[in-house]
């Protein structure tokens, strides 16, 4: 008989040492990461026709390789103005409480029902609830497509969401109870940042005294679909591009775009998590989330990140 610590090792040592692209199976895009409660999480869209998109997964994992799936943690039943495409969701710990923020319906125009919703539940894989019973955001502003929506906390505990579509950013400050907007000292709701360049999906993380602000440009569903970013010392600006950072490798995969970031507590070491499409694949819709390094150069540049199949290794979290 093989004594059972003998086996554990030989199990664990059969584990991949990398987590592998895609990180796992299905279609999905704009993935949002996040460390919770200890763990890390991926909030991807369910990447599909627009009419079927009326749910979110979420995949959570304690080491970056292996990854559990979380079944429709939320849908269109419990967010009764939401009838299509759920796309893009942020996550926000807030108070013991867990809130999703996600853009519904793509509408057009400001006569359309829509807009970015919030949904709170006690734990990171739901079920979530409506927070509003309607959208907090649900009309153009500056020309901005209330879609792609993401929350930043700062150092002062003030809460941001960047979002749009539509080559226009903006940035509003939440109050404490994420049922609505906080006006700028100047009066103004709605301060428009975009920068040069910008499409869609902003992100924005703090590293060394400065605020890095990504986007995606180019087109979801075409090769030059890819990142860049910029940076400032405020998180509202200004924002001045310094450059792209990921893209396709058509060795590899195309259309690598829609990302967020995650940083690993107490370390300066840092991942990209994306979707890309696979060579295989023509339909817009054929696309997967993976994972790679993002690392800096010595002057605070983030250098162009190398897309590979081997992913990244095995990180615990302590």
């Amino acid at each position: 008989m093989i004594p059972l610590m003998l086996l554990s090792a030989a199990l664990f040592a059969q584990r991949p040492a990398t987590s592998g692209n895609p990180l796992f199976p299905g279609w999905y895009a704009d993935p949002e990461a996040a460390i919770l409660n200890n763990r890390y999480w991926i909030f991807p869209t369910f990447s599909a026709p627009y009419e079927q998109q009326v749910f979110l997964d979420a995949f959570s994992s304690k080491d970056l390789v292996s990854w559990k799936k979380h079944h429709r943690i939320v849908d269109t039943a419990a967010i009764r103005w939401a009838r299509r495409a759920l796309w893009a969701p942020a996550i926000l710990e807030h108070r013991k409480k867990f809130y999703l923020f996600f853009a519904a319906n793509d509408i057009q125009n400001n006569r359309e029902k829509g807009g970015i919703g919030v949904a709170v539940a006690n734990q990171p894989e739901g079920p979530y609830r409506d927070h509003l019973g309607k959208p907090l955001i649900d009309r153009f502003h500056n020309g901005a497509q209330p879609i792609d929506q993401f929350v930043f906390r700062d150092d002062d505990g003030r809460l941001y969401m960047f979002y749009g579509g539509w080559r226009h950013c903006n940035v509003v400050q939440l109050n404490d109870n994420l049922n609505g907007l906080v006006p700028y000292p100047d009066g103004s709701t709605f301060k428009e940042v975009t920068p040069e360049g910008y499409v869609e999906g902003p992100f924005l993380f703090k590293r060394g005294g400065k605020y890095y602000f990504m986007w995606s440009e180019g087109g979801w569903t075409g090769h030059d679909y890819s990142v860049a970013y910029a940076v400032a010392d405020s998180p509202l600006g200004p924002f001045i591009r310094k450059g792209k950072i990921l893209q396709q490798d058509p060795k590899i995969a195309t259309g690598a775009g829609h990302h967020s970031v995650l940083s690993i507590p107490g370390k300066d070491r840092y991942f990209i998590v994306y979707h890309r499409r696979p060579l295989t694949e023509t339909d817009g819709n054929s696309r997967e989330v993976c994972i790679d390094e993002l690392t800096f150069d010595q002057k605070g540049n983030i250098l162009p990140v190398v897309i590979t199949k081997e992913g990244v290794r095995r990180t615990l979290l302590r």
